[in-house]
């Protein structure tokens, strides 16, 4: 019991003086092996480690996250915006629809947050400004709507997750889609209401004209989430074949098409996709090797024992893992959160008799809500990095994108059909 205290006084000890989670990760899944695995061989460890990642579900992060590279630098990305805008942009508060609709479609060929932060927020917030916005709603809608792309498929951490628990990753996009357009609602609905409070103008209504040429310009943009989307549910690609695919597809539309991207561009993309790639394989590879030795330890099944100790049912175990998710998002990236939590949470999770489709809704909605949370949000400070904004500005515009991101994740906790009904009607 002092050795376990130990390694958790220890892993405690490397977040707060400020630790490359990957460390955070490593050293406590190490101590463990010593302390009480100490008979292991030495080359479980690197078995698990490089092992853990060896699996072709995971080859769709790396493509998705060029592709989002790729568009963000072209004109995918702000093609599609534009659709957005032209069809939304007459109504109250159009402005605002566009910064939702257009981070659901740059989510829907990206699968990455804070890629949809930066992309965005460049295009749109000069327009909600300029349309009459205030500045911490702006702000505040921006970096909330990018966690759509968490949700919209292709998501990077449905793919985790899928990894992790051996969940169809089919199914999660599917059950995705629907969460993600019951957040966006939400969003759409505080952009009214923000609208109608501020005094906000209608735009001009564009002609069926312009709507038609705005399809029309947009339409190599929109041939992107079609082919994904479309190839997946068909069961045409698999994720991993739909990402390689969008790669593809990308660097001809911007190259060839558009003629946007250039061989030093691509260079310069291919390289900070392959940075992001690094530190995320470099996680995956520590949080496989701690959850090996958290499976060794039955965690899980201790976790059980005490539940049914205390009489709790699986709507009290839904609150301590929405509880446990938002307090690991203040402090720690989303996907060393995921790493962490998902191994000892999920086995209980089945035997409660929690569809796991739906348990990766929540998980994926509570990391979404964690990218937005105070003081270590990651798409906070991809913001303020993007639109030279303090951090303070933007976090006093999140409150209230909280609050509802709250009661989003209290509906789609407690209401699982929402998560359920598209996977199960697609796939049977």
């Amino acid at each position: 019991m002092i050795l376990f205290a130990l390694v958790i006084i220890v892993a405690v000890l490397l977040l707060v003086l400020g630790f490359e989670m990957f460390l955070v990760l490593g050293v406590p899944a190490l101590m463990i092996k010593e302390f009480f695995y100490g008979n292991l061989p030495d080359p479980v460890v690197i078995q698990k480690v490089l092992g853990g990642i060896n699996h072709t579900t995971l080859l769709a992060i790396p493509f998705f996250i060029l592709a989002a590279e790729l568009m963000g630098e072209g004109q995918i990305a702000r093609r599609l915006t534009g659709l957005v805008k032209v069809l939304v942009g007459h109504l109250r508060g159009g402005m605002g629809y566009t910064t939702i609709g257009g981070s659901m479609a740059f989510g829907s060929v990206s699968g990455s947050a804070p890629a949809t932060v930066a992309a965005m927020a460049r295009m749109v917030y000069p327009e909600m400004r300029k349309a009459g916005f205030s500045d911490k709603f702006s702000l505040g809608l921006i970096v909330s709507s990018a966690e759509t792309a968490l949700l919209i498929p292709p998501s990077i951490t449905f793919i985790i997750y899928g990894w992790m628990t051996g969940t169809s990753v089919a199914k999660l996009f599917v059950g995705g889609l629907a969460v993600g357009l019951v957040l966006g609602l939400a969003f759409a609905i505080m952009a009214a209401l923000e609208a109608r409070r501020s005094g906000v103008e209608r735009g001009p209504r564009t002609s069926w004209k312009e709507r038609v040429l705005a399809i029309r310009d947009a339409g190599w943009a929109l041939g992107m989430p079609i082919i994904i989307l479309g190839g997946i549910y068909s069961g045409y690609f698999t994720p991993t074949e739909a990402a390689a695919v969008s790669v593809v597809y990308a660097i001809f539309v911007e190259g060839v098409i558009f003629r946007e991207l250039t061989l030093r561009k691509l260079f310069a993309v291919t390289e900070r996709a392959a940075i992001s790639t690094a530190i995320i394989f470099i996680l995956l590879a520590m949080g496989g090797l701690l959850s090996y030795f958290i499976t060794l330890a039955q965690v899980p099944s201790a976790i059980t024992a005490f539940l049914e100790a205390i009489h709790a049912g699986p709507i009290m175990f839904l609150l301590i893992v929405n509880v446990s998710f938002l307090i690991a998002g203040m402090f720690i990236d989303p996907n060393s959160a995921l790493l962490i939590l998902v191994p000892p949470l999920y086995p209980v999770a089945l035997a409660l008799g929690i569809d796991p489709v739906h348990f990766g809704m929540i998980v994926t909605l509570n990391i979404s809500i964690g990218m937005i949370t105070p003081p270590f949000g990651l798409d906070i400070f991809v913001a303020s990095s993007t639109l030279s904004k303090p951090v303070l500005t933007i976090i006093s515009g999140l409150w209230p994108f909280i609050i509802a991101n709250l009661i989003v994740l209290a509906i789609i906790t407690y209401v699982p059909d929402i998560s359920t009904f598209l996977p199960n009607l697609v796939f049977g």
